[in-house]
């Protein structure tokens, strides 16, 4: 009747603490879904054979019994092919470990802790700062648990520090999120931060081991409930004389699911380095036609993720925000831009569609022509001649679009343009896209207090003026031209596992919208842009492959104020 009084009232008075286990070796790192926690199974025996629920415990002050919360490993976020983008690992943290003592005036517990302290400054670089108040109140309240005193290091530089710790300093074992691949695919992935400070003061029940982390961008934090696992439970239990009774894990935590996105991680980093060499900002998209997988998303510039973890410092965190440069800005999701003439083959499958023009039918591309009060002209400045649709694709030649545009009507190729996805959002999981600009006349009526006037529909016919588009929505359309007629659905999350690889969520390929087009005039314009490449009067010639046929669209494009003189290139 004694021991189950004892054992009702030790489940009443039950605290928890919040830092790691603390840990006297290193152990191996384990991967990213094994808990760096032992589960520990110590009978309650106190020192010489007492047992501890003789109820010492329960009148000393100094005893102690607290549970704390082991926070879960995240889950994985991996390419297509399982390889990591985003992964947990162990890393440590110095951990100043108080003993009991006799004597605890304030002088005494503030010198003892800051002797260490100060030998740990001579160890490691800027460990934390922590004031002689806080030394005394974490004895007091806190004293069974290691006070953290240095940020989060890696296990080759813990290993380094180790031997050298003097006593009463410990490594303390905590989870830490790492991104492999640094600033791959940042605006796409994330990342991730901690949810609040550790406690102090007196410990409360289930407090975390370390701080628990949330995504905070990207898929990250959309998808921040499946790659949060779910927390276990361990329970110590010290006596009067501040000794460890108990350690046990009463439930181990459960991991994260992973998140397999469709993103193929060679062409990424390849898309990424091509990108860094060839231009200062810039972006690059690759969609598979068929299913509609993005297997390539890359803005430049980037940033790198892993300054993020554990968290970034206000100037770091400045630094990006003030950079003229933008790193923080996803140019292929969250940017419009005039599509230019890569909007052109839209303007010949809608003449084609309609009958406004056949494939065989020859008009007139002079240097220039005369709309309204306006000349414009072409990006030569030189006479093309009567041409057919294939040629003027080939050769973008502005005056043919200027002309068929205008006779096909801005109704019908910017309801086309919306039908391939032009003005609105993807769909995919994305943080911040942009829906671009398809206008109308209540826009332009609003706007620009008129409605859309033969000039503005020259401008419009070679993707200028106001109409404006992500890389994303234009590789997107090309991909409903290349398909034959259907714009397939985007996918980017390709599926989502639990911890033992089970799947518990699957996307499969489907078809968004069908164009009703006539699949004679899609074929023509995709000859059109095939001999844009590959014909020798394209202007696309070097964009061609030897070991396979590629199509495609150039555009170049005034973009912004004329002041900033501001121009980007296209090719689709």
């Amino acid at each position: 009747m004694v021991n189950r009084r004892i054992s009702n009232l030790l489940l009443l008075l039950a605290v928890t603490t919040a830092g790691p286990l603390p840990a006297q070796k290193l152990v191996a790192t384990k991967p990213p879904t094994v808990a760096p926690i032992a589960e520990l199974t110590a009978p309650l025996v106190a020192p010489g054979g007492k047992l501890a629920s003789s109820g010492s415990i329960l009148t000393r002050r100094d005893a102690r019994a607290i549970t704390q919360k082991i926070p879960a490993p995240r889950g994985q976020i991996t390419d297509r092919d399982g390889r990591p983008l985003a992964q947990t690992q162990v890393a440590y943290q110095v951990g100043l470990q108080y003993k009991q003592f006799e004597t605890a005036d304030q002088a005494f517990i503030v010198r003892w802790g800051r002797t260490r302290l100060d030998a740990l400054q001579k160890l490691i670089k800027c460990p934390l700062t922590k004031t002689d108040a806080e030394l005394y109140d974490h004895y007091r309240n806190r004293r069974w648990l290691p006070l953290l005193v240095s940020g989060q290091l890696e296990e080759k530089a813990a290993r380094e520090l180790e031997t050298q710790l003097p006593s009463g300093l410990i490594l303390h074992p905590v989870y830490r999120r790492m991104y492999p691949y640094g600033d791959l695919a940042s605006h796409l992935i994330g990342y991730s931060g901690s949810v609040g400070k550790l406690p102090s003061g007196p410990i409360n029940f289930n407090e975390p081991m370390w701080e628990e982390s949330e995504g905070r961008a990207g898929l990250e934090k959309l998808y921040d409930s499946q790659l949060t696992g779910e927390p276990g439970m361990k329970r110590l239990l010290f006596d009067e004389s501040g000794n460890k009774l108990l350690e046990e894990q009463v439930s181990r935590p459960r991991p994260g699911g992973t998140l397999v996105t469709t993103l193929n991680l060679d062409w990424q980093k390849l898309a990424e380095k091509v990108l860094r060499n060839g231009c200062r900002r810039g972006a690059m998209v690759v969609i598979d036609v068929i299913t509609g997988e993005v297997l390539v998303m890359a803005s430049r510039p980037s940033f790198d993720l892993n300054l993020f973890i554990p968290g970034v410092s206000d100037a770091e965190f400045k630094a990006l925000q003030d950079d003229p440069a933008q790193p923080l800005f996803g140019r292929a999701f969250q940017s419009a831009y005039p599509p230019a003439s890569s909007f052109k083959p839209i303007i010949a499958l809608a003449a084609l569609n309609d009958g406004t023009v056949s494939e065989n039918s020859l008009i007139d591309c002079p240097a220039s022509i005369q709309v309204g009060n306006h000349v414009f002209n072409n990006w030569s400045k030189t006479p093309e001649g009567p041409i057919n649709v294939r040629r003027a694709l080939a050769r973008s030649c502005n005056p043919w679009f200027y002309q068929v545009g205008i006779k096909v009507g801005p109704n019908a190729f910017l309801g086309l343009a919306k039908q391939l996805g032009y003005g609105e959002r993807s769909g995919l999981p994305l943080i911040g896209e942009t829906a671009g600009l398809v206008p109308n006349d209540a826009w332009m009526l609003k706007n620009e207090h008129r409605r859309i006037l033969d000039g503005d529909t020259a401008n419009l016919a070679i993707g200028q003026g106001s109409l404006l588009a992500s890389p994303l929505q234009v590789a997107q359309a090309m991909a409903g031209i290349a398909n034959g007629g259907a714009l397939p659905r985007l996918q980017l999350i390709s599926q989502i596992q639990d911890t033992h690889g089970r799947v518990v969520k699957v996307t499969v390929p489907e078809r968004k919208k069908w164009l009703g087009v006539d699949p004679k005039a899609v074929e023509v314009v995709r000859e059109g842009m095939c001999d844009v490449v590959n014909s020798g009067y394209g202007t696309g010639g070097s964009g061609a492959l030897s070991y396979t046929q590629l199509c495609g669209k150039t555009g170049t494009a005034q973009w912004g104020p004329k002041a900033k003189n501001q121009n980007l290139a296209w090719f689709a």
